[in-house]
Order: structure tokens, then sequence, then C-alpha cells
């Protein structure tokens, strides 16, 4: 019996040996497949004391960054954690080593050839050049000056991000542009905390490092796009005050980098097409240079220099088999486009261009020259209805001066007085401005009756009715002279005169205050062929922008008060 006994310990102790090696087999193998504590140590031979390290050596000028990526580097290097933060700490970290934090690229400003290059590029233009000149002159004088960020504010193809460009050339700078339409995350500018899934810096890192230096020009595109905030996504706006102040940007915290990022040595441009939508405190970071519409004339050189030489290398004609008159270059400017800048325009001239390797594809012809006939054929009917100046004088209709984003424009202001009981009734698609400028003009009107020798309780018994035609929405200040104008008319029924155009803002007292946009105006009234134009007093020392051939053949007569523009737009 003790002798069986003796056997059965023998062999539960074979077992329990054997039990022993199994599980520490599996143990090893488990720890190896899960990879808390790699056998081989694969983590330390894969990243760090290789292509890390070296790249760590790099950054001791720069104690803070060198510092922090130590860290991360030693963390990485104890195989601690797991996967997925090794992951996270590898990402960082080349991250960190992306950014240049050393590289400034040699830059040399030279007046002369930057003036070449806008010539080159840009077509008029003089004030925004000269501008543009007397910036870089003191940049050149003052390296390390903290220069305002330049806003290059107009309608959509008028060459504004082309401007930043050839600011880039002329500098010799790194060129990188950030689109801003529609962001509405303060994410997309500082970047995520480093706790989310996903993370990744912002914009401005992610422009460094596309540009390789710290010293590029960036565009900050259609800034006046940016979403409001404010909610649980922050304010992107607010976020970009730090990045656009030049007494702050020196240490810019990005959220996902950590640490502070020098800025100052950056050269941000910003565009916008309209002022009133980029907020207050960012306005007042911006130096705001304003670009307007293009003349017929300045479009015709456009064209002729850029835009058919473009489209025709890439449509692949030779000038042996395509050719267009100016004729028919102004056709198409005139009844293929509305607009304040040439992308339309661009767009038609590849249009022609594709229809003319269509016709020489086929056979029927070597050489096509474009006259305004053959445009007609290729093209079809113009699509585009221009407006009319009125064919004749005309009682209630007075002819005001507009602005939109497509350039200036002529629009009619009609007025009509009925039996009634002193209502007065809008129609027209009128913003609240316009519906504020009317009921203003009707009191101004009211005031004036005396000096027709009518009753001042005339308006009494009737009701006015002003319309502006069209569908388009309108709104703003600018035409009260003009309804004012046809609600007299109307009232005294004296016709107005078909060749006067007219724009200005009217108080109650019957003042003509100043307006916007009175270059695009007055290029509008040329374009239609207009020989008066009516404009506030106030607003003479904007005629220095408005191109020297349109003051030459448009009358443009600078009044302070109501009875002035009366006495000139009504019919003696």
């Amino acid at each position: 019996m003790t002798f069986l006994k003796k056997r059965l310990s023998i062999v539960m102790l074979i077992v329990l040996i054997f039990l022993a090696f199994m599980a520490i087999g599996t143990y090893d193998e488990m720890t190896s497949i899960d990879g808390d504590q790699p056998s081989d140590n694969s983590y330390a031979v894969e990243n760090p004391k290789g292509e890390y390290e070296k790249k760590l050596k790099d950054l001791k000028s720069l104690p803070a960054v060198h510092k922090k990526a130590k860290s991360e580097l030693n963390e990485l290097n104890t195989g601690y954690g797991q996967a997925s933060e090794q992951a996270e700490i590898k990402k960082y970290l080349n991250w960190l080593f992306s950014i240049p934090w050393l590289t400034i690229d040699k830059t040399e400003i030279d007046l002369a050839k930057t003036k070449e290059i806008l010539d080159r590029e840009h077509q008029g233009m003089e004030r925004i050049k000269q501008h543009i000149l007397e910036y870089l002159a003191v940049q050149k004088r003052v390296p390390n000056s903290k220069a305002p960020i330049l806003c290059f504010v107009g309608p959509p193809g008028v060459g504004k991000t082309t401007i930043a460009k050839s600011i880039a050339e002329a500098t010799g700078r790194k060129f990188v542009r950030i689109p801003l339409g529609g962001i509405r995350d303060e994410a997309n500018i500082r970047g995520h905390m480093r706790t989310y899934i996903g993370s990744k810096p912002g914009d401005i890192i992610k422009a460094l490092k596309e540009a390789g230096s710290m010293n590029p020009v960036i565009l900050l595109d259609e800034i006046d796009k940016v979403g409001a905030g404010g909610g649980w996504t922050g304010d992107p706006s607010a976020a970009l005050l730090e990045v656009l102040d030049p007494a702050q940007n020196s240490d810019f915290k990005d959220h996902y980098i950590e640490l502070g990022v020098d800025l100052s040595k950056v050269m941000f441009i910003a565009t916008a097409n309209d002022l009133d939508a980029i907020p207050l405190p960012l306005l007042d970071r911006l130096e705001i240079i304003e670009l307007s519409s293009y003349t017929a004339d300045e479009k015709l050189v456009i064209a002729k220099t850029k835009l058919i030489p473009k489209q025709m290398i890439e449509n692949g004609l030779s000038a042996k088999e395509f050719e267009i008159t100016d004729e028919a270059i102004k056709q198409l400017i005139d009844g293929y486009t509305v607009e304040a800048g040439v992308r339309q325009l661009n767009r038609a001239i590849g249009t022609l261009c594709r229809k003319a390797v269509t016709e020489i594809s086929k056979g029927k012809t070597d050489h096509i020259n474009v006259t305004p006939e053959v445009l007609l054929k290729l093209l079809g009917t113009p699509m585009i209805l221009k407006d009319k100046p009125l064919q004749n004088d005309a009682v209630g209709l007075a002819q005001g001066l507009a602005w939109s984003p497509i350039g200036g424009s002529v629009t009619a202001i009609e007025a009509l007085v009925l039996p009634g009981n002193g209502k007065i009734m809008m129609t027209g698609n009128l913003g609240e401005m316009s519906q504020e400028s009317i009921t203003a003009a009707l009191s101004v009107a009211r005031k004036l009756l005396p000096d027709y020798n009518m009753d001042p309780l005339f308006l009494d018994k009737k009701d006015v009715h002003v319309h502006a035609p069209t569908a388009v929405k309108k709104d703003g200040n600018s035409a009260g002279i003009t309804i004012t104008t046809a609600i007299i008319s109307a009232i005294t029924n004296k016709p107005i005169r078909k060749d006067v155009c007219m724009t200005g803002e009217i108080n109650l007292h019957g003042d003509v205050l100043p307006i916007g946009g009175l270059k695009e105006k007055l290029i509008g009234a040329h374009r239609l062929g207009l020989k008066i134009a009516i404009i506030p007093e106030g607003n003479i020392p904007n005629l220095e922008d408005v191109p020297q051939k349109v003051k030459d053949e448009l009358q443009i007569i600078p009044v302070k008060n109501i009875s002035e523009v009366l006495k000139i737009a009504l019919v003696k």
C-alpha cells in the first residue's frame, strides 16, 4: 500500500511539472501576441535610436522643442502602453520633426523686379501696385518690422489670389494657400487636442510643413466666409486673431503640437469679397486694399495678352489656325459675360477655342478667324441681356447707379402718384435699408412741394407707389436721391432726362451724403453710354480711382443738396 502511494505521488509530481511547463509556454506566447512586453524589444530597434535620435540632435538649438521630443522619445523607448498609444507617440513625433523649426529661406526684395512682375501679371491696378511696392520697401529697409497684414477685398475674378502669388515670387518666398470658406471648427486653425481620436494639427502648422520653411507667404483665402462660431466647435475667426496679430503670433499655440510656434516671419495675406462680413476684431488686424472691377478696355487687353494665348495652348491651337479680332473680343465681353473680373471671359474663350478645334478636326477648314459674325455662329445668340439706357425722357422714371459683386450697373426707379389717402407702396424685392430710403425720400418730397407752388397737404389725398424693376434683391441707401427725383417727377409731372444717372444717400434735410463703390458705378454708367452722372460732393476724393477714359467721356457732377440734383435731372 505504501509502495502504491509513492508511485502515485511520483506520477502526480510529473504531471504537475508538465502542466507548469505548458503554462510558461502559453504565457510567453500570449505576451508576444499582446505586445505588452515583446521579447525581441522590436520597438526599441524599429524607431527611436535610429531616425528619431538623429532628428532630435538637430533640435538642440530649440530647448523647448528638444525637451518635448526627448520626453516623447523616452516614453516610446520604454515600450510600455498599448500599441495604439505607441502609434500616437510616433505620429506626434513625426509631426514635431516635420515642422521646419530652424529653416528660414533666403529672401531678397528687389523693388524693380517686383514692379516688373506686377505689371506682367496684372493689367491696370496702378494704385494697388504702388501700395504693394511701398509695403515691400519698408520690409526691405526694416526686415524684422511688425508689418500689417494685407487684405485684398474685391469682386470674384479680379486677381486677388494672383497678386498674392506675385508678391511671393517677387520676394523669393514659398507660397501656400489656406482656403477658409465655410470653416466652422476652431480646430481647423488651432488643431485638435492629442486626447481626441484622430487628432492632428491645424492648417497653419500644415502650411508650414508644406512650405518647408518658417517664412513663407501664407494666403488666407476668403477670410470673409469663415463660419460664425461660438458653439461646441469654437470660433475659428477668434482663433485667427492670434495668428494675424504681429504682437502675439511669435508664440502661436497649436493644440496638437502643444508648443509655441513662431509665426512672426510668415507673411500673411488675406482675401475677401465682402468687407462687411469680416468680424470687427479680425478686421482691426487687417490693412484693407480694395480691388475694383475691370473696365471693358482692361478686359480687352487681358484677353489679348493672357487669356487667349493660354486657352490656345491648352486646346492645342496654333497662331496659324486661330485668331480673333478686337471687335469679336468686345462682343464676347459684352454679350456673353457679366462680371467684374475675367473668369467668365476665360471660360467663354475656352469654349470658343474648343469649337474651333472641332471645326478644324472635321476637315472643313485649317484656319478660323473669329469675327463678330463667326462668333455668333460658333456661340449662338448672346445669353446676357444687358441693361439699356432710357430711349426717351420720362415722368417718374430715374436711373440710379448700383453696385453688386459682379460690378456696377444702372437700375431704374419708378414712381407713380395715385388717388388715395397718403399711403406709400414699395415693390421690387427691396431690402430693409432701401425701404427706409424710400420713406426718407417721401418726407423730403413733401418738404419740397412749396418750391413747386404745390400745397404741402397734396400727398395726404394721394398714394405713392415706388417700384424697382427686376427680381434681383436691392438693398442699401445709395439710391436716396434717385428715389426722391422719381417721386418729385411723378408729383410735378416733369420728365427726367434720359441721359442722366445718379447715386447718393439723402437725409431729411435734403443733403446728399457719400456712398461706396463709386468706381464700379461710374464704369457701369460709361458702359451703357450715359452722358451725365450725379454724385455726392463727399465722393470727390474717390474719383482718383476712376479710369481716365471714363472721366473724359462721362460728365461727372458733384452735388451737395437734392435741389441741385433736381435742377440737373428734371427737364426744364
